[in-house]
């Protein structure tokens, strides 16, 4: 249930929250036809539970859209949430008070020094890449920081919403599809507070050059044809995340969800042009072994080589 936002932030780095406000419409409106039945359906799940759950995900989301306000790039954005299994896991020690096995904590210490390398080069390129005096050097670097404190809280309070979904699904069920709703739904009034940020980049969406669209031929400006492309596939991921939670083992789920960011990270790349050196590449490698090394991959592997798989379903 993570929202991730993916425009073209080279022409319009702080279109975030349009992007957001247009996704959360989309699905809240998907959502209240077809799981809310038009409001005629009682969720199964108290809405106050639900206003706690949408209270951290609306600020998730909106941190996370900020940060890259911050001189954040792309590809560090990633990386740096690419660590939410082990936020979730850290704080599953200390809330829910889970153990877990001496291959899990390495894991920890792999993502932790993966995301250390990629910040600490990415601080050295902002301060070497902004403006020669000293002063704004420095301010590029306070920005940069500010970037940084904002993404690992926005790390720590989803790895928190996690949990608190966890504890709702053990006491009520597990309505994913209606979770899903909810969490687009209620919070669309507290996007009154971003109208005029939201208003000026939808004037600037409108004066970015004409497009054709394919197959139709209707002209649009391209900054609106972006948008309508990342409402469709980010609709298509979370649906798909979906199918995969109720259809395959959480290994399988895990594996597909960490290909998908590795994917996009390489597209990132190479599209946006962002500078990535081999620190970074290197940092990469640790925060996704360690993620790999988290599920347990090579234990299960082996465990299955010459059987017939089979593993227990997430619930």
């Amino acid at each position: 249930m993570k929202t991730q936002i993916k425009m073209d932030s080279g022409k319009h780095p702080g279109c975030g929250n349009i992007v957001t406000f247009a996704q959360f419409l989309f699905i809240a409106v998907e959502g209240f036809l077809f799981e809310a039945d038009l409001g005629r359906k009682r969720p199964a799940i108290p809405i106050r539970y639900y206003a706690v759950m949408v209270t951290m995900f609306f600020t998730v989301s909106v941190v996370n859209n900020y940060a890259l306000n911050l001189n954040i790039a792309m590809p560090l954005h990633m990386i740096f949430r690419s660590g939410s299994l082990i936020a979730n896991m850290i704080l599953g020690i200390i809330i829910l008070k889970k153990r877990y096995s001496i291959f899990k904590y390495t894991s920890i210490a792999l993502v932790s020094v993966g995301i250390f390398v990629c910040t600490f080069m990415s601080a050295k390129q902002v301060t070497s890449q902004s403006s020669s005096t000293e002063n704004d050097g420095f301010q590029a670097f306070a920005w940069w920081l500010l970037g940084i404190g904002a993404l690992t809280f926005a790390l720590l309070m989803s790895a928190r919403m996690g949990i608190f979904q966890e504890t709702l699904y053990k006491q009520f069920g597990k309505h994913s599809k209606e979770a899903l709703f909810y969490n687009h739904a209620l919070p669309l009034p507290g996007f009154i507070f971003l109208a005029s940020d939201i208003y000026d980049h939808a004037v600037l969406f409108n004066n970015s050059e004409l497009y054709q669209v394919p197959v139709v031929g209707v002209t649009v400006p391209i900054m609106w044809f972006y948008l309508l492309m990342n409402v469709i596939t980010q609709y298509v991921c979370i649906r798909g995340v979906f199918i995969l939670t109720t259809e395959c083992a959480s290994l399988t789920v895990t594996l597909v969800v960490t290909l998908r960011k590795f994917v996009s990270l390489i597209f990132s790349i190479l599209y946006f042009q962002n500078p990535f050196t081999l620190w970074h590449w290197l940092g990469t490698l640790f925060v996704f072994i360690g993620t790999l090394m988290y599920t347990e991959v090579w234990n299960n592997l082996g465990a299955t080589k010459g059987q017939p798989q089979k593993e227990e379903k997430k619930n």
